[in-house]
């Protein structure tokens, strides 16, 4: 079994595209479809296709290959993307002003990295603090020692949240309504033989982490990897993001990581949401 987290490239045939999600908004006369087809080509890029030509993005987005054509002309001449060979594009330096202004506004992620470091100091693991994104984790801060999972992590790196320690303390955190409809869509794909495989199981496991106040992911996500996450508040008590720690399923067992991890994410925790006050 190949047991690494597919690439967003490798999703099923059968998943929505793009271009199915703007055709579900064909009815609405202020839905501009040009700028969603523009946003869909710059996020088909990602770090396994950091090139694609014209109609590997057409493929990814489900979008007209002139449709695609069209878009890449017009980031071009906006300086965002580039193709050197004159066939395959690739984005450009200039595509990183589109996500500064929100890190550069949002109090916790400019917060979050000396914080990050003091407990990677302390622990000599990787942490990262995420936010919940549709169904996904983003990925705001991170303090790395070392490369523990087979895929590259970082400020701007998605993961699907069921799977992951960080995700399920915020899905956790959610009204029950958008939980359920969360967990309605969730794709269930076994990464290896420990990965949850049923909504029941993880309903069941997120109302274990909304009591317990924390989350742990024992090898469901990839062999070898375990994590533990927590959640980090507003001053109105409403969860905003997660902190965790990721590191070697062989050097640490979970009932370590709660009882030397645990404390020093829960501190961390405390001190962001005293900055975010």
């Amino acid at each position: 079994m190949n047991n690494t987290p597919p690439a967003s490239d490798d999703l099923p045939d059968a998943a929505a595209t793009p271009a199915d999600d703007i055709s579900a908004q064909a009815g609405d006369p202020n839905f501009m479809a040009s700028l969603a087809r523009g946003l869909a080509v710059i996020e088909a890029f990602s770090p396994q296709r950091r090139q694609m030509s014209i109609s590997q993005i057409s493929q990814k987005t489900g979008i007209p290959r002139a449709a695609v054509r069209r878009c890449l002309y017009t980031l071009a001449k906006l300086g965002f993307v580039s193709a050197e060979d004159g066939r395959n594009f690739a984005l450009r330096p200039r595509i990183l002003s589109l996500g500064h202004a929100y890190l550069a506004s949002t109090p916790l992620a400019k917060a979050a990295q000396p914080v990050l470091r003091d407990v990677s100091n302390r622990l000599h693991e990787s942490s990262s603090i995420a936010i919940l994104d549709g169904d996904e984790i983003l990925y705001i801060a991170r303090a790395s020692t070392s490369r523990i999972m087979t895929i590259d992590l970082d400020i701007g790196s998605r993961l699907p949240a069921v799977y992951t320690s960080m995700g399920r303390v915020l899905l956790a955190h959610l009204p029950e309504d958008e939980r359920e409809a969360c967990l309605g869509r969730a794709k269930l794909i076994q990464y290896t033989a420990h990965t949850l495989m049923t909504v029941e199981a993880l309903r069941a496991e997120l109302a274990r982490v909304r009591a317990q106040g924390y989350a742990v992911i024992d090898q469901e996500l990839e062999l070898g990897l375990r994590s533990i996450a927590v959640p980090i508040a507003a001053p109105d008590g409403k969860v905003v993001a997660a902190i965790n720690v990721g590191l070697q399923a062989a050097r640490v067992s979970v009932v370590e990581m709660e009882a030397h991890i645990l404390p020093v994410l829960r501190d961390a925790a405390a001190e962001l949401a005293l900055l975010l006050a």
